[in-house]
């Protein structure tokens, strides 16, 4: 399970609607890849760079009458993600047992 720390838990800007303030909540990876690059010949010369973040919404604080909640963000990629891994570990499953007959 991932960590939510101040280093890497950015905070969106609050918005109000009927008395209700919303406070998104993203978490932010660093990583994924970073690549750079150089040309030097007798006539053009250039340099680049890149890199990459992961960004995804993990919730949301809501404040109403004086009180805080966290809402949680629905993840519909990961629910889709681990349905699509258990369809194939019962399909694995009923395979495997299909042959042992």
């Amino acid at each position: 399970m991932e960590r939510l720390t101040g280093a890497n838990r950015v905070y969106g800007e609050p918005y109000e609607k009927d008395g209700v303030t919303v406070i998104p909540v993203s978490l932010i990876k660093a990583g994924g890849g970073f690549g750079s690059g150089a040309s030097h010949d007798s006539k053009e010369s250039g340099e680049g760079g890149g890199g990459g973040v992961v960004a995804r919404p993990v919730g949301a604080y809501v404040i109403r009458d004086g009180h805080v909640r966290w809402e949680p963000a629905l993840d519909i990629t990961r629910i889709a993600i681990g349905a699509q891994i258990l369809i194939g570990l019962v399909l694995l499953a009923a395979l495997r047992r299909r042959r042992k007959k």
